[in-house]
């Protein structure tokens, strides 16, 4: 059902964007608004709750904010469309942009006592990295990490996937140098010596702040910008958006 409504949306968007000109971001007026509301929690309860409506470049076709996600819907929400508006003349992903708006985090507000940290080089460029020690693109991430320079990256550690998570998060929270344990064992260098207990483990505080932010998996990294991507990437691609972070500072 996902798949047929996304390939609807894509055909009919890029149809009509050939001859829309109207404004994109107006909010609606407020009597739309709340019919927008009343018909989709009425017909389709299990969506988010409506936050907000404004105007697409297409006529005749708004975005809600229902949540942390887009839609796209009439004027009286009697249709809905779950998919990706693309920019076809300009190459924006407009779906996507206004998605890293709205998902946006205000970097200085994370509680960066709570991470492992890793420094390369200078450290002025900064990343938060959600990460799971059983998580093997986690893993596959780190060896990313480790290309790249002048690089400061906060590693919160979440027990996301069950099992042992928890003691292993404990033992390099309370281990004698724990940047030195948590990269021995995410890069296959050693096994995470065991502690017996940890009071101190920021285990649950990260993951209440993950589940707070909406991150559902791991890896999930975050930007000086405030800009999220999830899951693994390259270095090369993780440098760009790094430079693109430090000429767009939150707020």
């Amino acid at each position: 059902m996902k798949t047929f409504l996304r390939s609807i949306a894509l055909a009919a968007l890029t149809f009509t964007a050939l001859t829309s000109t109207m404004a994109q971001g107006a909010d609606v007026p407020a009597a739309q608004l709340a019919t927008i509301k009343q018909n989709l929690a009425k017909r389709f309860p299990r969506l988010a709750p409506v936050d907000a409506a404004r105007t697409t470049p297409i006529a005749g076709l708004f975005e809600i904010k229902a949540g942390r996600n887009v839609f796209y819907v009439d004027a009286n929400g009697d249709y809905l469309i779950e998919g990706q508006m693309l920019d076809t003349r300009a190459q924006r992903n407009l779906t996507e942009e206004r998605m890293d708006e709205i998902n946006k985090v205000d970097f200085a507000s994370l509680p960066l006592k709570d991470a492992v940290v890793y420094k390369s080089g200078t450290g002025r460029r900064k990343m938060v990295v959600f990460a799971d020690p059983n998580c093997g693109y986690c893993k596959k991430l780190e060896n990313e990490i480790s290309q790249l320079q002048d690089v400061t990256v906060y590693t919160l550690m979440i027990p996301i996937l069950g099992g042992d998570g928890q003691a292993k998060i404990d033992s390099v929270w309370c281990g004698k140098d724990r940047t030195q344990v948590w990269r021995d064992w995410m890069l296959g260098r050693s096994p995470i010596p065991t502690v017996a207990s940890c009071a101190t483990s920021p285990a649950q505080r990260n993951m209440e702040l993950s589940q707070k932010l909406g991150i559902t998996g791991t890896p999930a990294i975050i930007f000086e910008d405030g800009s999220r991507q999830p899951g693994y990437d390259q270095a090369t691609n993780l440098e760009q958006r790094l430079k693109r972070a430090m000429f767009k500072p939150a707020g």
